[in-house]
């Protein structure tokens, strides 16, 4: 019989203060990178291939609407003015703070039974594949408990002007009115089967490269005392591993996260001058999804908006564990 992890002192204050620093580094990371994040929306539920080329060779007539990130860009600031890069932020911020508030308190929990002891400085030791598990169990609950505000947000940030939905409460209300409750989590099993592997590597990653990060430090710098962390990273290698975790991560889930959105915008109004709309019942599940996309937009379809989201990632997950590792020490250092 497994022994249960050793019960120590200020449990409840490590769960608050990892909840408090997963959501305000989460609201950070959503914001600055919203921008990337609108981009990569408009081309995941955009039906027509990106390309020229691919227009050609499908015999397909009339132009995509968006055909790359600079044309893109500079179409959505003319026609919607720089608020248009922060389309659907406030329902963004909604699920991010839920979301990253569950996903770093799971995540430490998850940690603390692997390695059994609440100590950050014995988790950054413990074996990687149970930081792989730990990150994937934590994305799950972290999904499962903010989804429809996940939907919500890829909704309002796919649509431009004219508007389709003015407000965060008349896509809603369309949502349940046309789909039912189920509606408001439509495309969840894809998420949960991109966000295991999504998670797992991303927090497994970040580990490994904090560990190698601290190898490399006491290798060519034994004696160095220019950092106040426990750990011995400064904030520059922080925001280079979350970098790498965050692409590493992204890179290998892309074409997952094109099938959620798709079924999150099945069925529901879309303007004509932004291109065909997906059709209710479009896809009988994930895997058809997956074959029909490849059969009728080439296996470029799957990757749909890639640029934009591996450029977003790596500021996203940089940003994001660099402002958790900082409020998370800051927050205990004024509570201690």
């Amino acid at each position: 019989m497994v022994s249960p992890p050793m019960v120590e002192p200020g449990q409840l204050k490590r769960a608050m203060i990892d909840s408090t620093a997963g959501a305000i580094a989460g609201c950070v990371s959503r914001t600055v990178t919203s921008p990337l994040d609108v981009i990569k929306i408009r081309f995941q539920v955009q039906l027509e291939p990106i390309t020229s080329w691919a227009l050609v060779q499908r015999s397909l007539s009339g132009p995509s609407k968006y055909t790359g990130m600079i044309q893109a860009t500079k179409d959505i600031f003319r026609e919607e003015g720089l608020p248009g890069f922060w389309r659907g932020n406030v329902p963004a911020l909604l699920m991010v703070m839920p979301y990253t508030a569950i996903q770093f308190t799971v995540l430490h929990r998850m940690k603390t039974y692997a390695a059994g002891s609440s100590k950050t400085e014995v988790h950054i030791q413990l074996n990687p594949y149970l930081s792989y598990i730990s990150g994937a169990l934590a994305g799950c609950a972290a999904t499962v408990g903010s989804y429809p505000f996940d939907l919500l947000r890829t909704i309002l940030a796919s649509q431009g002007e004219p508007k389709i939905y003015p407000s965060m409460r008349s896509a809603f209300i369309d949502i349940f009115q046309t789909r039912g409750f189920r509606g408001l989590y439509a495309g969840l099993s894809p998420t949960l089967v991109e966000i295991i592997p999504y998670a797992g590597l991303q927090f497994g990653t970040y580990d490994t490269f904090r560990r190698w990060t601290m190898s490399w430090n006491h290798r060519h710098y034994p004696n160095s005392g220019a950092t106040n962390r426990k750990d011995g990273l400064s904030s520059f290698q922080l925001l280079l591993c979350g970098l790498a975790a965050g692409t590493c991560a992204k890179l290998v889930c892309h074409p997952l996260d094109v099938v959620k959105k798709r079924f999150q915008i099945e069925g529901l109004q879309r303007h004509p001058r932004y291109g065909a709309r997906v059709e209710q019942d479009a896809y009988r599940n994930m895997i058809d999804a997956l074959r029909r996309i490849m059969k009728s937009e080439g296996t470029a379809g799957l990757y749909k908006g890639i640029i934009p989201s591996t450029v977003k990632a790596a500021p996203a997950g940089a940003v994001t564990f660099l402002a958790f590792d900082t409020i998370s020490d800051w927050l205990l250092s004024i509570s201690s």
